[in-house]
């Protein structure tokens, strides 16, 4: 699987089995997370087999079950960290699905987890990691005209981002941002909702990844 079908593929899942996460995917996943940690200056964290995070009334509620593993987006304090914290672990999570396994953004429904959080900074988000008990369930989007503006003059490159842009998984489904091409660019702007600024750095990674093209 490439990265385009990863994006293509990829559902949000909350019920995973028991199944291990090999030491070669372990692997992977950690020298991604080290290169974007010093990429980004963030301090991502996997953590593995670690059952308790995601044991509590808060974790059920959210309907998630059989979370082992997960991913922590730590980073410095600041107005730009929702953003990084999107952006960059949308690449995690890409990876993840590339190589076969499922992942959910999890915003609140969880419990403590084992992030090592330094002075200055903070946990932002968990991304749930491991084998699905299931592929998830596609999410509805709007339409594309709602989420973009499109011409008849559109290169492929914006057409291909923006396809990808739609599939990126935001809070609620809410789909809260507008996308316009500037010159050979994009323009990303996030609306006023709930997480906002997550769901702009994850649809700026789908984006960018799908089209080669920068978002401004």
């Amino acid at each position: 699987m490439d990265i385009i079908e990863a994006i293509q593929s990829r559902n949000s899942v909350r019920q995973y089995t028991n199944q291990k996460i090999e030491a070669e995917k372990r692997q992977k996943l950690n020298e991604l997370c080290s290169e974007l940690n010093r990429e980004s200056g963030l301090n991502i964290q996997i953590i593995y087999d670690e059952p308790k995070c995601f044991s509590g009334i808060m974790a059920h509620y959210g309907k998630f079950s059989g979370v082992e593993n997960y991913i922590a987006i730590v980073g410095p304090k600041g107005k730009n960290l929702d953003e990084l914290s999107g952006y960059y672990g949308q690449k995690l999570v890409l990876k993840a699905q590339e190589i076969g396994l499922n992942t959910c953004w999890v915003a609140m429904t969880h419990g403590k987890s084992k992030a090592v959080i330094e002075k200055g900074q903070k946990q932002s988000i968990l991304i749930s990691l491991g084998y699905g008990a299931n592929q998830g369930v596609k999410h509805k989007s709007k339409n594309v005209s709602e989420l973009a503006v499109i011409s008849k003059d559109d290169p492929k490159w914006y057409l291909d981002g923006v396809n990808a842009a739609l599939l990126a998984p935001t809070a609620m489904n809410q789909q809260k941002f507008k996308i316009e091409r500037v010159g050979e660019n994009a323009k990303i702007t996030a609306l006023n909702a709930m997480l906002a600024k997550f769901d702009l750095g994850i649809v700026k990674c789908n984006f960018e990844v799908a089209s080669g093209h920068k978002t401004v």
